[in-house]
């Protein structure tokens, strides 16, 4: 067969297969477009998940009927002054998205230039029907109807319209983050989906489109290195999600999805969040335009980087930091579900025993006597002598322990509400930072055993262990050989105990099996370290004297990350005076 030059309507559509893949295809487009234009407000509005209709209004600069005529040619394009390819600071630049669009479906294209008339140009399926004056305010409107309805081949890989419309709504979402300084409004089948004004700083706006709480569940991250800023907000460990939808990164004010970039992410972490659990963070990248290349995808998604180690690192550093600024914090407000069964029921029948105490009661409360469904012992109790009056609560934010609950939840009195601590998770999160102290310092101390401890293990397991043991001995765990299936535990670190010795080696063999081999143990020292802090810490179900409780407040208060276990989940939660004069009723 030889070779034939394609017909433009072909070559369009072939554009088209690698600008526009769905209506939210479209819709980028469009609205990029509308920030380059120097919109201060964007108005969009979708039918049918954008399948049957997407319309993006803004009161950008507008175009000259010429340029209008212009835009529509493939390759034409006016974010490319020169040819300097790779500074161009536009969100587009190959100049195929306006024709590329109009060769799939039938668009409308008004615009007007301040001080000029509006001008109209309709184009169906890549052939124009009609031009002519148009009325409408300074600025452009496109409206694009019936998305691949001439290329059935096309439209039925489109997904429903439900699931269209999130694609849209999500990139929406991650443009209006971009540019917290516009306005966005959008509707979907004439019911009003998102209304967001100008926003003064990137948190608000964040906060307006992911979850309000981020504000209060969040901190800012502000790092500077060679050049390339990093901002944006990054949601406590405490505050994580189920899936990896909100996570928004950007590059010069591009979204972008980059594997390098959510693995940052991941990394940073690491060591504060459970495997199954995903951050909630916006970080915000400016890269000098010759270190970073946007153009390596035809939808500019992904980015390539001149020296990827360097952002990778930024990342990672720049959150560690901000994440251990934020000392204990954690989520500030208990779980709804949780709250909401603090309820006020009445009581059902008495128990026998209840009954057994109120026969054998000399006297009964007339309140009793007024309430036959209700039958307790009378109150009965014991003054001590108060030897040292206890401390106030205004001086410490984690207050001061009043009691503890379950042998497992240490109850505080704040100055500002009630503190319920989780004795374990809080104490895993600070024998893990004991830790990464000692080994910052060189090595944890160890402690001898009296008598060596022999472990069965698989032989695998055992050999896993033994190609480790230096480097398990600088954490202060001593381990040697004992035949083919079995290690000598001759010493802990010091700081945990002996504790569940047999417990810590198993998970240890379990953990080195997960890693790659080839890694260094000390690029793993989170992981173990949280590993050994987890058997070595406080456990649930032991009585902690009023002493021992208070001094693990006060070390909470100093420890950074200590809003949150190993595991990522909270340490400590919160009822306000609000939220316990709710649970009375008194508000």
């Amino acid at each position: 067969m030889s070779i034939r030059r394609l017909p433009e309507h072909l070559v369009n559509r072939i554009a088209a297969g690698e600008v526009v893949e769905r209506p939210a295809s479209a819709l980028k487009e469009l609205v990029e477009n509308a920030l380059d234009a120097g919109a201060t407000r964007i108005a969009i509005s979708l039918a049918g998940g954008g399948i049957d209709r997407v319309e993006v209004i803004d009161d950008g600069s507008g175009m000259a009927p010429a340029d209008m005529a212009l835009a529509l040619e493939r390759h034409a394009t006016s974010k490319m002054p020169d040819d300097a390819i790779d500074a161009v600071t536009t969100l587009g630049f190959r100049g195929e998205a306006l024709p590329s669009i109009a060769s799939v479906a039938r668009m409308t294209l008004e615009s007007r230039v301040r001080g000029a008339e509006g001008w109209q140009r309709i184009v169906d399926n890549g052939g124009l029907v009609s031009e002519g004056p148009a009325g409408l305010p300074p600025g452009t409107r496109v409206r694009v109807e019936g998305l691949f309805e001439r290329v059935p081949a096309r439209r039925k890989f489109l997904r429903s319209a439900r699931a269209e419309y999130a694609a849209c709504m999500d990139v929406i979402r991650r443009l209006a983050m971009a540019r917290h300084d516009i306005a966005f409004t959008v509707d979907h089948d004439g019911r009003q989906a998102l209304n967001v004004a100008a926003a003064a700083n990137r948190p608000a706006r964040v906060a307006a489109l992911t979850d309000r709480a981020l504000i209060e569940n969040s901190v800012g991250v502000d790092l500077e290195r060679e050049g390339i800023r990093l901002g944006g907000v990054a949601g406590l460990p405490t505050f994580n999600r189920g899936v990896a939808d909100h996570q928004y990164l950007f590059v010069n004010g591009r979204p972008v999805k980059d594997r390098l970039l959510t693995g940052a992410v991941r990394g940073a972490y690491a060591d504060v969040l459970a495997r199954d659990r995903h951050a909630v963070v916006a970080l915000f990248l400016d890269v000098p335009s010759d270190m970073v290349d946007v153009n390596v995808h035809p939808a500019k998604t992904e980015v390539r980087f001149r020296d990827p180690a360097l952002v990778r690192g930024m990342i990672v550093s720049g959150l560690k930091q901000a994440l251990g600024e934020a000392g204990h914090r954690s989520m500030q407000r208990p779980d709804e579900t949780a709250l909401a069964a603090w309820t006020s029921e009445p009581l059902g029948a008495p128990s026998a025993q209840a009954e057994i105490w109120a026969a054998g009661a000399p006297v009964r409360s007339a309140v009793y006597d007024r309430r036959p469904g209700f039958i307790a012992p009378p109150p009965q109790g014991r003054a001590e002598p108060a030897y040292t009056p206890p401390p106030e609560s205004i001086a410490f934010p984690l207050g001061v322990a009043r009691g503890q609950v379950a042998k497992t939840y240490i109850v505080a009195e704040a100055e500002d509400g009630l503190v319920i601590v989780d004795q374990h998770a809080a104490h895993e999160r600070l024998v893990l930072e004991r830790m990464r102290r000692g080994m910052a310092n060189g090595a944890i101390a160890a402690q001898a055993l009296l008598l060596p401890e022999v472990i069965e293990l698989e032989e695998t397991a055992c050999d896993r262990l033994e190609a480790r043991a230096k480097e398990l001995g600088e954490f202060g765990l001593e381990l040697e050989r004992f035949g083919p299936r079995a290690m000598l535990v001759r010493g802990v670190p010091a700081m945990l105990g002996q504790g569940d010795v047999v417990g810590l080696v198993t998970d240890l063999a379990d953990e080195l099996a997960a890693y790659d081999e080839a890694l260094s143990l000390k690029e793993r020292l989170d992981h173990v370290a949280a590993t050994m802090a987890c058997h070595g810490s406080v456990r649930a179900g032991r009585v902690l004297s009023v002493a021992e409780m208070n001094a693990l407040l006060r070390e909470m208060e100093v420890t950074p990350h200590s809003g949150q276990c190993n595991h990522g989940r909270p340490t400590w939660v919160k009822l306000a005076h609000g939220d316990i004069e709710k649970l009375f009723g008194r508000r």
